[in-house]
């Protein structure tokens, strides 16, 4: 079992994305969240685990032309490798193409979820959506299209650094998402960040009771600092 699993499940069950969010513009790490146009296909889903980055791109080659690139005339590119290689708690993290075609569907999901992988967050469109809805497993998208990758666009590599809109993903880095956002906590803040949120969350549930019994909000910031 991932030895992760004890607290990336408490994180899961208990932590709202927002206070991790939080920690991480006190540290100065100002930009970690990604677009917000990124959305669970549904809004209970919430991801934590770590990432394992996919290199996605365009590459629309015709059949009858032979390519002099190594994946130039293989389907999908090095996709299925990619899926394959999914970890215990990781996350298919994936960005590069354009938004044409679909990213992930539901073969991909039936494969990760025997994998016990953490999640999928796909910059990009995913397919199949009631098919992932009935496996109850966590993906994250622009939305809904059918359109298919095969002819369209390839995995180039995996496991290695790539960006969202200039957020840096690395392989390791500790993702959690829920409806409110997906954030990226690099692997040498995270242990930090996570002791820093789960107190701010104490003192943000006590600021909470003093507010209902009467305490007025500039009164409540002065004194606790929170809001």
């Amino acid at each position: 079992m991932n030895v992760d699993n004890e607290l990336f499940n408490k994180i899961k069950s208990t932590l709202p994305v927002a206070l991790l969010g939080d920690i991480l513009d006190e540290l100065g790490l100002q930009h970690q969240f990604l677009p917000p146009i990124l959305k669970p296909l549904s809004e209970d889903m919430k991801i934590v685990g770590r990432a394992m980055p996919v290199l996605e791109s365009d590459y629309m080659l015709p059949p009858d032309v032979k390519s002099n690139g190594p994946l130039g005339n293989k389907d999908f590119g090095i996709m299925f490798e990619a899926l394959d290689s999914l970890k215990d708690g990781e996350v298919y993290i994936a960005s590069g193409s354009s938004h044409n075609y679909a990213l992930w569907g539901g073969l991909m999901t039936t494969r990760a979820k025997k994998l016990n992988a953490a999640g999928a967050i796909i910059y990009g469109y995913s397919r199949d959506k009631r098919e992932i809805l009935d496996l109850d497993f966590p993906v994250f998208s622009l939305g809904s299209y059918a359109q298919d990758q095969k002819i369209r666009g390839k995995v180039l590599d995996y496991r290695v650094p790539i960006k969202i809109n200039n957020i840096l993903i690395e392989p390791g880095d500790l993702i959690v998402a829920d409806e409110e956002g997906v954030l990226i906590i690099p692997k040498n803040v995270e242990t930090y960040v996570i002791e820093k949120a789960f107190e701010k969350q104490k003192m943000e549930n006590k600021v909470q009771q003093e507010i209902a019994k009467g305490m007025s909000a500039v009164e409540a910031y002065n004194k606790f600092g929170v809001m």
